[in-house]
């Protein structure tokens, strides 16, 4: 008999040993590995090779969805399945844009959980409900204006939206106050907007405050 490998990633112990007790009553399926955040599932991820990870969304030290894109990036074969408390717009679309084969709330019953699991290991998709609903809610929304930026653009307009200023900024992203500043002028010039709050209103209107 055939077993799947499943490595599990939450940053709560009594998550975690609740769902390797759950899952190690079913004879097809192998836990070889928990990681407590993103940067442990990727190290366990390369040395274990896991056919599913369980991939929880709010981590310390990298995110789910910052090590669902990595792990995507590495071309491993396995597939990622999103267990998390979360159904919001923004998570559900950052997940699956990530590379997430599937997305589950933490709601789910042991029998929707153990379908999701075998679909996953098929490469095949699962989403609950409520993450459907969010897709198809975003896929209706307007396009996002933050095309044009580029990763570090990005995060130093997240970093705007949290309300830092160009010294925290530069903290944060380990770079200099005068580098920010120059970042700060382009974000504003390529969004067409006059100030800091004026981009920062547009972050948080369309999520970007989400993330990492």
């Amino acid at each position: 008999m055939t077993q799947i490998r499943v490595l599990i990633v939450d940053d709560h112990a009594i998550v975690r040993e609740g769902l390797r007790t759950l899952l190690s009553e079913e004879a097809t399926i192998e836990i070889v590995g928990e990681a407590s955040n993103g940067v442990e599932a990727i190290k366990l991820a390369t040395s274990e090779r896991p056919a599913v990870i369980m991939m929880d969304l709010l981590m310390p030290l990298m995110d789910g969805i910052e090590a669902t894109r990595r792990i995507c990036a590495l071309k491993l074969p396995c597939h990622i399945l999103v267990l998390t408390s979360f159904g919001d717009d923004q998570h559900v679309h950052a997940a699956i844009q990530a590379g997430a084969v599937g997305y589950l709330l933490k709601d789910v019953l042991k029998a929707e959980l153990l379908r999701a699991i075998r679909a996953a290991a098929r490469g095949e998709p699962t989403l609950h409900p409520e993450a459907q609903r969010a897709l198809i809610r975003h896929t209706m929304a307007p396009a996002s204006p933050f095309g044009e930026l580029t990763e570090r653009e990005t995060d130093v307009l997240r970093l705007i939206a949290q309300g830092q200023s160009n010294r925290e900024i530069a903290g944060s992203l380990h770079l200099t106050e005068g580098t920010v500043k120059g970042y700060v002028s382009t974000v504003l010039a390529k969004l067409q907007v006059a100030d800091r709050t004026q981009a920062a209103l547009l972050a948080v209107k369309y999520g970007l405050t989400i993330g990492n």
